[in-house]
């Protein structure tokens, strides 16, 4: 396991990073953090969410980090946020913000999202493949990381591949999102934008993911094309915009991922906001490992003498 302890100005803090059981060493680019956190005299400490063995208490704080195996357990995860003493982003935030339905609430307040059909449990499937329909459709669930569960389908000759889809997330009880395909991607990519204590870091250019229809395939996440890009006024400005339709002060945020496809009209809108347990590609730009670890340490409070044992 990852554990460092150093002797600077705060020899007691410990933080755990918090990660799941299929990742117990934490994710590469989350490797990172850990000489970071040790620059400022923190112990990191990878810390399987739901491991009964973790005294969470034992933390000066726990920030969320690698736990992409909650969709199927989303109420067991929000329970855990609910009982960890110190926890960024706050047990409030992981609630609202696993679950994007917020995304009604961000439209509500005039941000600009991909159109979204949602189909509950047990509703009736129509998909329309009239001449008016997308050429293309997306089917995900609305609890999902990393693109697990999620198909891309050509219509009306794939309807039946949808249907099907959508029929297996709904007899899982699974609420179900349906969103044309924005082609643009294909060339242009998504766009993802990175903020550390409510301040834009960086941001990365993904490539286009979704190939075709999902074939159901057990995974945490699904294989991802990422490089550096320098973010447009009008994507900028559009995340500045989000940021500030949140129900949540931005600043209490440790991190937040706004991400953004291109629309026909070429104007951005937001497919998700990352507020849980987002990758922040922290090696993809100078220094972005030292901010988040100084943020980090602007989190904790003052260093206790002793802690109990460790994770």
């Amino acid at each position: 396991m990852i554990e460092q302890s150093y002797s600077a100005t705060r020899a007691a803090a410990r933080v755990a990073l918090v990660t799941c059981a299929e990742l117990p060493e934490l994710d590469p680019d989350d490797q990172s953090l850990v000489p970071a956190l040790a620059a400022a005299g923190i112990t990191a400490v990878p810390a399987v969410w739901d491991d009964p063995a973790v005294d969470w208490s034992a933390f000066d704080l726990a920030v969320v980090r690698n736990t992409w195996d909650y969709p199927k357990r989303r109420s067991e995860f929000t329970a855990w946020a609910g009982s960890v003493p110190q926890l960024a982003n706050a047990a409030d935030v992981i609630a609202w913000n696993t679950d994007k339905r917020y995304l009604r609430q961000l439209a509500d307040a005039g941000i600009p999202i991909v159109p979204t059909t949602w189909i509950e449990p047990g509703d009736p499937v129509h998909l329309d493949t009239g001449d008016t329909a997308a050429a293309e459709i997306v089917v995900k669930p609305a609890v999902s990381v990393g693109s697990v569960d999620t198909g891309r389908y050509r219509l009306p000759e794939q309807a039946g591949l949808a249907t099907a889809h959508i029929e297996r997330l709904q007899a899982a009880g699974r609420l179900v999102m349906v969103q044309p395909y924005l082609a643009d991607v294909d060339t242009a990519g998504e766009t993802a934008l990175l903020f550390i204590a409510g301040r834009y870091s960086h941001a990365i250019r993904k490539g286009a993911i979704l190939t075709g229809p999902d074939e159901g395939v057990e995974t945490l996440y699904q294989e991802e094309t990422i490089t550096p890009r320098t973010p447009s006024p009008a994507e900028h400005a559009l995340a500045e915009r989000v940021l500030a339709a949140l129900p949540f002060d931005r600043a209490s945020l440790l991190y937040a991922r706004v991400d953004l496809l291109p629309a026909a009209s070429g104007d951005p809108v937001v497919i998700e906001v990352e507020l849980t347990e987002p990758s922040l590609f922290l090696t993809t730009a100078a220094d972005a490992p030292d901010r988040l670890a100084a943020a980090i340490a602007d989190r904790l409070p003052a260093p206790r003498a002793e802690h109990p044992g460790s994770a």
